[in-house]
């Protein structure tokens, strides 16, 4: 079967379980993910208090009709083997359709203390093989990789030279995961950088790493925006 037949068949049947149930939206990640979300039923804060609860929120009343599943299991201070460690769990079991991953800024900052465990190279490998168990366990799972990011605030601009390096790497490598698998990539730096004319960096990231307010509503419209490009169902 031609690949864009395929895919078409695909989207089909994604809009159509979409349609029936409504999809099943997962959020995976580290503290900014996380959000402080609670780990029970409480729906003040099941969803934490950033990115991922500002895409539901939108998606939940501007589409209210379409019964979405939102989940969040991003957890603060997580790496890659983190996610890897967890993922039947947190990620295989729930069975999600669209499945979104912002992870890398915690490898960086273990690289950049001296563990080599947390290389770039090891960052690829690792996320190659995330999503490749991913796709063979969940083959009609759709993934959205968003590029993670910083700003030249705090102890991030008092190194800001080899933060910025290694940073960049593994935005590359990100894109480039997103290319071999035929996911949705979500750019933040380029919106953060931009984000930095119209305010100073602080206004959008506090501590360099961690958005401010207004920065988890940056990478919550670029993730709708680019999500919606993509995937035509979610924008009626």
């Amino acid at each position: 079967m031609p690949f864009w037949l395929s895919k078409k068949l695909y989207m089909n049947d994604l809009k159509d379980r979409a349609s029936k149930r409504g999809l099943k939206i997962l959020f995976q990640g580290d503290s900014i993910t996380d959000g402080n979300r609670s780990r029970n039923n409480d729906w003040n804060h099941v969803m934490g208090h950033g990115y991922a609860y500002l895409i539901a929120g939108r998606l939940w009343y501007n589409q209210a009709r379409k019964k979405y599943e939102f989940y969040n299991r991003g957890i603060s201070g997580n790496k890659i083997t983190d996610l890897a460690m967890r993922w039947k769990e947190d990620t295989i079991e729930l069975h999600p359709d669209i499945l979104s991953i912002l992870i890398g800024v915690n490898d960086v900052s273990y690289f950049i203390s001296g563990d080599e465990r947390y290389s770039a190279g090891n960052y690829e490998k690792d996320y190659d093989a995330l999503i490749s168990r991913t796709k063979k366990e969940l083959p009609e799972v759709h993934l959205v990789l968003c590029e993670p990011f910083i700003l030249p605030v705090g102890n991030i601009k008092d190194n800001w030279s080899i933060w910025h390096s290694e940073i960049q790497i593994r935005q590359e490598i990100v894109k480039k995961l997103a290319i071999n698998y035929d996911a949705v990539f979500v750019n933040l730096q380029e919106p953060f950088n931009r984000a930095c004319n119209r305010a100073p960096a602080d206004h959008w990231i506090w501590d360099g790493v961690h958005p401010m307010p207004a920065g988890h509503e940056l990478i919550a419209r670029e993730w709708i925006k680019k999500v919606k490009r993509r995937l035509s169902f979610i924008r009626h």
